[in-house]
Order: C-alpha cells, then sequence, then structure tokens
C-alpha cells in the first residue's frame, strides 16, 4: 500500500452537529476523562438552553469531543473545546475550533476570546497557530489540586473570509 493510499485509509472520519441535551451523558463521559476540574452536567444543559452554539464531534458515530461558545453582539468566547484524550492530537480539536469560528463570523462576531490554562501546552500551541495571540491573565481563574491557576486570556480577531482560507487540516 502507498503512504498516499495509507494515509487516505487512515483518515478519521469526523462529522460535527448540533449538541443536545441527549448527548450529555457521552459528552460528561468525555468531559471526566479529560479535565480534573471538569464542567458539571448542569452547566452544559444551561449553555443549551441558553441556545450557545454546542457542537458535538463524532468520529466513526461515537462522541470523540465538542466545543461550546457563546455569542454576543460582536464578540464570541470560546467556553469549551474538548476533544476524549485517546483521540487527541490527531486535528479533531482544530476541526472543531475551526468550526466554532466559522459559526461566529457567519453569526456576526468580530473577535472571539478565551481562556487556557498555562498547564496546557497543547491547547496553547493550537490557539497561537491558528491566529490566536495572548493578551492578557486572568489571576487564579481555575481550579487546581494546590490552591487556583491563572488564566491566559486569548483572542482573534475575525476577518471576512479567514476562516476560509485556512490550510487544510
Amino acid at each position: 500500500m502507498s503512504i498516499a493510499a495509507y494515509r487516505e485509509t487512515a483518515k478519521p472520519h469526523w462529522r460535527l452537529r448540533a449538541m443536545r441535551e441527549g448527548d450529555l451523558d457521552a459528552v460528561m463521559a468525555i468531559e471526566k476523562r479529560a479535565y480534573p476540574f471538569p464542567w458539571s452536567r448542569g452547566i452544559f444543559r444551561d449553555c443549551l438552553l441558553a441556545g450557545y452554539p454546542s457542537l458535538l464531534a463524532l468520529a466513526d458515530d461515537m462522541p470523540a469531543g465538542y466545543g461550546v461558545m457563546s455569542i454576543a453582539a460582536d464578540e464570541a468566547h470560546v467556553l469549551n473545546l474538548c476533544t476524549a484524550p485517546e483521540r487527541q492530537s490527531r486535528g479533531l480539536g482544530r476541526h472543531l475550533l475551526r468550526a466554532l469560528l466559522k459559526t461566529a463570523r457567519d453569526r456576526g462576531a468580530h473577535r472571539v476570546f478565551l481562556e487556557v490554562r498555562p498547564s496546557n501546552p497543547p491547547a496553547i500551541a493550537l490557539y497561537l497557530s491558528e491566529g490566536f495571540n495572548e493578551i492578557g491573565r486572568r489571576p487564579r481563574y481555575y481550579p487546581a489540586h494546590n490552591g487556583r491557576e491563572d488564566a491566559l486570556v486569548m483572542a482573534m480577531e475575525l476577518v471576512s473570509g479567514e476562516i476560509d482560507r485556512m490550510p487544510p487540516l
């Protein structure tokens, strides 16, 4: 088998769809495996009830990740972006992030913000590679095993057509 043929057969089959309340058991299972301080089911439910854009990623028809974002006026805020630990480092987080950014732009957002733990270098590298810049810190923002951890605040300006020009995965 050629390398090109192998890559094509090894390529994951991802599908994104709107997250629904019926997905919350699967979402919570991923959330609890991925984070030492996971969101509660109630937080996810409240986001869905508020109408926040929320995507579920399916890999071979199994829940593999999700993203939740709020949009108000011309600003969007990525609230949660997660891939199942066993699915990380395969491009799914980037795929989800790009879908959220496209949704933000389509709904009139000009800027997107997010917070990330300084102790999460893979996430920071993803956000930097997609055009986010660090704009500040929120002291003691996240719970941590030994107290609290700061959050890096990152932002990106959405320019018309910018997302369409992103390189393919």
